[in-house]
């Protein structure tokens, strides 16, 4: 007796964060439901390279993907670090509203820096958003980073220490 063969359809994924819709393949719509998206970011941020990881979910015949990570790509932060210059990289859990986050600051400084001074930096960005981030949500966390809102006030902060080139978050990661 033959097997009816099943086919493949694409069916749609609301990605509210970046507001647009993209498309995922499934024989079901339940399917998709707890599958990842990769989303490259790079054109939408006018060449800010930013991986996008979102989580599906299905609800009520409708899927929508939810953020989980957001790397900033390794070659352009190659580009933005000169001779001369010093970079500050760190790494810390912390807890927002709900639940745990990582992320990892990177801040580069426009000319060669003492240790000291790069360890003022350090301690200071680690300060600064563990205060920050306690109170907001990690949908809030994520939004706010793309839209730079939480790396123009540090840097800001920090100037006081050292002026820097380039302050970002290269991972922002729900646990």
């Amino acid at each position: 007796m033959a097997v009816a063969k099943r086919k493949k359809r694409f069916f749609d994924v609301e990605m509210p964060i970046v507001g647009k819709q993209t498309q995922m393949q499934a024989f079901e719509l339940p399917e998709l439901d707890g599958r990842f998206l990769k989303y490259d970011l790079t054109r939408m941020l006018k060449g800010k390279s930013i991986m996008l990881t979102l989580k599906v979910k299905v609800e009520k015949d409708e899927a929508v993907a939810s953020p989980k990570k957001m790397i900033l790509m390794p070659y352009f932060l190659r580009r933005m670090v000169r001779k001369g210059t010093n970079y500050v990289e760190d790494s810390f859990q912390t807890e927002c509203k709900d639940g745990k986050i990582t992320i990892k600051p990177f801040l580069v400084t426009r000319r060669k820096v003492s240790r000291a001074v790069r360890n003022a930096l350090r301690k200071k960005t680690k300060e600064e958003l563990v205060n920050y981030v306690k109170d907001k949500t990690s949908e809030e966390l994520f939004d706010e980073t793309l839209k730079n809102q939480i790396q123009r006030p540090l840097s800001q902060k920090l100037k006081k220490i050292y002026p820097l080139s380039l302050c970002e978050i290269r991972v922002l990661e729900i646990k």
